[in-house]
């Protein structure tokens, strides 16, 4: 055990020695076992080395949202190396375990290299989704990461959630070297349209105050739903298909084939958009880069 504890080291030691050399260091680490901390199961996993075409740092202009859990109880591993393949500037976490994401951006740094600030929103008190102990249960909701500090963060709880409370978070921070401010929200579950039309009204009000704004969420709602007007008017998908009335084909971003994931942009221009299906979630990864200028 000794010398197989020593060559994990050593190989943890260099996959952080240069982000430059991330994805070797992240082949080197398939030899080496890591357990997922003391909610996970005894059983322990590989890190997973990246794809051959996986970016070699943080792409400054490179904006995602994730709806992380559905199924909940997976491997955190396998999810910081999903996000370490893209390496976006901005993440925007949905329906996220803060015990996850804490583990996540660990091991994110610790096998990636890739270093992000983190921030709260609404959260509930979750012992089934999150585990922890039964008069201290984990917290489950929003979490928004990025590789450039965060301020003047905000949480809003929609005055109704619907089947459970749901809300918004804001901060403003760095996306292609200009400073915009980041939304991230989490609308009310599917048949609920007037809930969520409520709830869409409390953040456009505050989308409309921002001249440079980034909207990401996951929002339950099609495109075509009545609810999303509010947020047509203001702002764009960085999806060139996806509008009130679909011109083309609207790309899907969950199993059941229907768009429910957005990065709405205000004053801002989309240069490319990618939808990534995972085994990890029911939502896929959508990220997009955007336009500097």
């Amino acid at each position: 055990m000794e010398t197989s504890d020593a060559m994990c080291i050593h190989n943890e030691e260099a996959m952080v020695f240069a982000r430059g050399t991330r994805l070797l260091a992240a082949a080197m680490t398939v030899v080496c076992v890591v357990l997922l901390g003391p909610s996970a199961p005894s059983s322990a996993l590989f890190v997973r080395s990246l794809p051959v075409d996986a970016v070699t740092d943080v792409v400054p202009n490179r904006v995602m949202t994730w709806n992380l859990c559905n199924p909940c109880e997976v491997s955190n591993v396998d999810r910081a190396a999903e996000i370490a393949t893209y390496a976006p500037q901005v993440i925007g976490m949905q329906e996220a375990c803060v015990r996850d994401v804490e583990r996540i951006r660990d091991y994110l740094k610790r096998f990636y290299g890739l270093v992000y600030h983190v921030e709260y929103g609404s959260a509930l008190r979750s012992w089934g989704r999150c585990g922890g102990a039964p008069w201290n249960p984990g917290g489950f909701g929003q979490a928004l990461l990025t590789a450039a500090p965060m301020t003047d963060r905000v949480e809003v709880e929609y005055p109704d959630g619907g089947s459970e409370d749901r809300g918004y978070m804001a901060v403003t921070t760095m996306v292609g070297g200009r400073s915009v401010r980041v939304f991230n929200t989490h609308l009310a579950q599917r048949r609920q349209e007037s809930v969520r039309a409520q709830q869409i009204g409390v953040l456009a009000a505050e989308v409309a105050r921002h001249e440079r704004a980034i909207v990401l969420g996951d929002f339950n709602a099609v495109p075509d739903a009545p609810e999303l007007t509010p947020m047509w008017e203001l702002a764009a998908d960085t999806d060139p298909q996806c509008h009130p009335s679909p011109v083309g084909t609207c790309e899907p971003t969950t199993d059941w084939q229907s768009k429910f994931d957005y990065v709405f942009l205000r004053g801002i221009a989309p240069l490319e958009h990618r939808v990534r299906p995972t085994p990890y979630s029911d939502h896929h990864l959508l990220y997009t880069d955007l336009n500097p200028t």
